[in-house]
């Protein structure tokens, strides 16, 4: 029975990692997971600090470091673009690998590059002509923006390199070579740490010293990444037709990237806002424009080494959280949070002992101010004072932050939404602009903690309902189910339909007509327990996971694999009926597949919802609307195409002639089929 053999088959390297996932001590996967992605993070936030550090200890001093807290938003500009086109094209990736589709893939990333590009070009284009209003705005002193501008104008001209390295990285990681991606930013990192040193500190070239060495730096990594894409990638392959522009595919993965953009352009958002208050309620204090800028410029860069630690820390734990949840492992899933909460409060406290026991330690890392003009008393004064009272709850801050990408891998992109705006928008923003008209300059630096705190609640709050979510939703232990059934050589039949189309019921007499196996629910229980995921977990994906922003999440995706992959081993057992769960696409390289689409007028639906189910009216027909719009968004994040679209299957039928009548058509279709 060379059938059952198949069904009962060896676990995969996948799948067996997976049981790992689901049954390993959690401080060890938090260690094998966690550690490279801390590295790897920390590496990145080296390009922001180096350059600090060692035009901070030269003659540039205070006002240099001004000058680059200046340019700062404009880099976050830049990887905004960047990310959202990479880490678009590194999920869409990721689901084409699921889905077993790197036809596709390819286009996406091709795309993605080309349009990283010309981002890249109309930046300089636009921020060239208007570098001195664009740096005014952002902070910049008559003192600091000579500076400002020397640096800007080396850096700006690079922007593609830079740029395009950013979005190749994400996909390397998302290529399963995350080792690359490391070693791509540790050279580019070290590269700029020794040149710093040449250009700044031995041959005294000043700010533009410092941005030649950043830049040199950048093409290092970038060198690394294109070689990368030449010759190593593992799961697709770029050929010249790949960089032809398809907006078409290249859609899905911009929807899947715009997280990262909005949280970026946040960043900016926050930036611009912080500094522009700082320039205005600094002139009326006794610390000057300067003084505030330089300090929030070291404060920042400080801050995202926290931060980078804190998000590779759960970054790194992602397939971890994803593979639990799909189990509806609640209570590992709870003790993982825990782990994760731990190890975030950890790093927080540390760096807050450290900001309020040592600040002037913390700011010495960047130099003394040396620079005329700048009272070095009123320096350190207010570099005190942002590091005790602006990061007060810096350890609150990574707990959000921690929370956030904790519920983006647990399928709940909303909450973690939400809870991210509420700090940085809904709270921050407005509260640097009001307080400070109270408190004067002192009033921006008490911004950040009173954000934190509101955030806080907001995030132990959705933390609570989600865990109560989990638990409510935790099911009995999964039932028996058959093995894949044997059966005969033949035709495969797929059945997409319509909600109240009565797909279902024909594709049972079909079954029955032909003696052949039927494949509904069952698919779900043989995924679930080949994958370890829940059975309902993944029977709910349909209806409630419909849509990109979702199938984006870690959990969904591991839920969508198992699935494709038990579609794919039913049809190798031989002729059988298999209805919904986009099986038509699954199973779109067989040549003995046909697909079909049950349909049928809404007001015959409605009708049959309220004669099955004894809903009223506007009930059925609500839920017929609902279903059908959950059915089509599900269907085009899986396979980006249309579900319904005749084009897309070999037969579509109108059951309103009846159950048996529309089994016939197809029976009859089948008869001409297999001639």
């Amino acid at each position: 029975m060379e059938e059952n053999q198949t069904a009962a088959a060896p676990l995969t390297a996948e799948e067996d990692n997976n049981r790992y996932l689901g049954t390993e001590k959690i401080y060890k996967l938090i260690l094998k997971f966690s550690i490279p992605c801390v590295l790897s993070l920390v590496v990145s936030a080296l390009y922001n600090i180096v350059d600090q550090i060692f035009i901070g200890n030269s003659p540039l001093s205070a006002l240099g470091n001004a000058a680059t807290g200046i340019v700062f938003p404009i880099f976050i500009i830049a990887q905004a673009f960047a990310w959202w086109f990479g880490d678009g094209c590194a999920a869409y990736l990721n689901i084409c690998q699921g889905r077993k589709d790197a036809g596709n893939a390819h286009k996406a990333i091709g795309t993605g590059i080309v349009l990283t590009a010309v981002a890249s070009v109309l930046l300089m284009a636009i921020l060239y002509p208007l570098q001195r209003p664009v740096l005014t705005l952002f902070g910049a002193s008559e003192n600091s923006l000579p500076l400002a501008i020397e640096y800007f104008n080396i850096i700006l001209a690079f922007f593609p390199a830079f740029m395009i390295m950013n979005m190749l990285n994400a996909v390397i990681r998302s290529d399963g070579s995350p080792g690359w991606s490391m070693a791509s930013m540790l050279a580019g990192a070290i590269a700029n740490i020794i040149l710093d040193a040449v250009f700044i500190m031995a041959l005294k070239w000043g700010m533009s010293g410092a941005a030649w060495a950043t830049v040199i730096g950048q093409i290092i990594s970038f060198a690394i990444s294109v070689f990368y894409f030449v010759f190593r990638t593992k799961t697709f392959k770029l050929r010249l037709k790949s960089f032809v522009p398809d907006f078409k595919e290249f859609s899905h993965a911009a929807k899947l990237g715009m997280s990262s953009f909005i949280t970026q352009f946040t960043i900016v958002i926050i930036s611009v806002v912080c500094n522009a208050m700082l320039v205005k309620y600094g002139a009326q204090s006794e610390y000057g424009v300067d003084i505030p800028i330089s300090i929030i410029a070291i404060e920042s860069k400080v801050f995202t080494v926290v931060i980078n630690i804190v998000v590779g820390i759960v970054l790194g734990c992602l397939p971890i959280i994803g593979y639990n949840t799909g189990a509806k492992n609640v209570s590992r899933v709870v003790k993982l949070y825990l782990c994760i909460l731990a190890c975030t409060v950890t790093v927080g406290l540390i760096f807050t002992a450290l900001f309020e026991a040592a600040p002037d330690a913390v700011t010495g890392i960047f130099g003394a101010p040396t620079n005329s003009g700048i009272d070095p008393a009123k320096y350190w004064e207010f570099g005190r004072k942002v590091f005790r009272i602006f990061l007060m709850l810096v350890t609150f801050t990574c707990i959000i932050k921690m929370t956030t990408i904790f519920f983006q891998a647990s399928g709940r992109p909303v909450l973690s939404i939400i809870t991210s705006l509420i700090r940085d928008i809904v709270c921050f923003v407005p509260l640097v602009c009001i307080l400070p008209v109270f408190y004067g300059i002192d009033g921006i630096l008490w911004a950040a903690p009173a954000a934190d705190g509101v955030a806080i609640i907001v995030s132990v709050v959705f933390t609570a309902v989600h865990f109560a979510g989990l638990k409510r939703s935790r099911t009995a232990p999964q039932e028996a189910v058959e093995e894949i059934k044997p059966s005969v050589e033949g035709v495969i039949i797929t059945i997409g339909r319509q909600h109240g189309s009565s797909g279902k019921q024909i594709g049972k007499i079909l079954a029955e007509r032909l003696n052949i196996p039927f494949y509904y629910k069952e698919m779900t229980a043989l995924a679930a327990r080949e994958s370890g995921l829940d059975k309902e977990f993944i029977s709910n994906l349909n209806e409630n996971y419909g849509n990109a922003l979702y199938l984006s999440c870690e959990p969904l995706r591991r839920a969508v694999d198992a699935q494709d992959r038990i579609i794919r081993k039913i049809a190798e057992s031989g002729s059988c009926v298999i209805v919904g769960r986009a099986a038509d696409y699954v199973l779109r390289d067989r040549t003995d597949v046909v697909r079909v689409f049950i349909h049928a007028p809404e007001e015959y639906r409605i009708k049959r919802i309220t004669e099955l189910y004894g809903d009223d009216y506007a009930s059925a027909k609500k839920h017929v609307r609902r279903s059908d719009g959950a059915r089509a968004k599900y269907y085009k994040a899986v396979t980006s195409g249309e579900w319904g679209n005749v084009a897309n299957y070999d037969l579509c039928v109108n059951s309103s002639i009846g159950v048996e009548a529309a089994a016939d058509v197809i029976l009859n279709f089948l008869n001409f089929y297999r001639k």
